[in-house]
């Protein structure tokens, strides 16, 4: 899709989409003992050495650069999980797997910075390349069903970066479609927001007068 190499025509950018991402809960093996750490989004910790332990992403991630852990992969990240979803998905033309919102962006992350912790690294980017290929064809196809008498679209499953992807499409379609099939509805709107209630003229006003 256009979309995905097209920073303009999704309204967060990938980065920011990753940005929320991070904050996803995710499984670290430390490595070190270090005291409880007390952040405004919550308290992690403390940490033992080969205890594991729950940590947001950014927190993995910046602890992970230093070496001071591991990061464990989710269990949806496996070969063999993850050909199951490539398979249902392929089966399935019509249908999206449920896989996290995040996925995408987990995914990057985790191959950016903690790719030795990832067995067969090389073959989970790969199914997951081939997942989201498929995902956004089945978006695509969608979108080609649209006519000027739909009004709504339901997608299930979609992730926060197909969502950002498709959602500008999706109502850019709609609109086109709305403003070329009935032109007039548009124009009674338009015409019916700009309009100022009138005021009922009530005659002149009588002073009150006390008694």
């Amino acid at each position: 899709m256009a979309g995905q190499s097209d920073p303009h025509l999704s309204i967060f950018s990938p980065s920011e989409v990753e940005f929320v991402a991070e904050d996803e809960i995710v499984d670290i093996v430390p490595n070190i003992r270090m005291e409880a750490l007390n952040m405004i989004c919550g308290d992690f910790g403390p940490f033992f050495p080969q205890i594991p332990t729950k940590v947001p992403l950014w927190l993995a991630v910046a602890l992970k650069k230093r070496g001071k852990c591991t990061i464990r992969t989710p269990n949806w990240m496996t070969v063999d999980r993850l050909t199951q979803v490539l398979e249902a998905e392929r089966e399935s033309p019509r249908e999206f797997q449920p896989l996290p919102f995040h996925y995408i962006e987990i995914s990057k992350l985790l191959f950016d910075h903690a790719r030795d912790d990832i067995s067969d690294a090389y073959l989970v980017r790969s199914l997951i390349e081939d997942i989201r290929d498929v995902r956004f064809h089945k978006v695509e196809s969608g979108l080609e069903t649209i006519s000027g008498r739909t009004h709504a679209v339901k997608l299930k499953n979609l992730s926060a970066m197909e969502v950002n992807i498709v959602r500008p499409f999706m109502v850019r379609t709609l609109q086109a479609f709305y403003k070329h099939d009935s032109p007039q509805m548009i124009q009674q709107a338009d015409n019916t927001g700009s309009r100022s209630t009138p005021v009922t003229d009530r005659g002149p006003r009588r002073d009150l007068r006390r008694r």
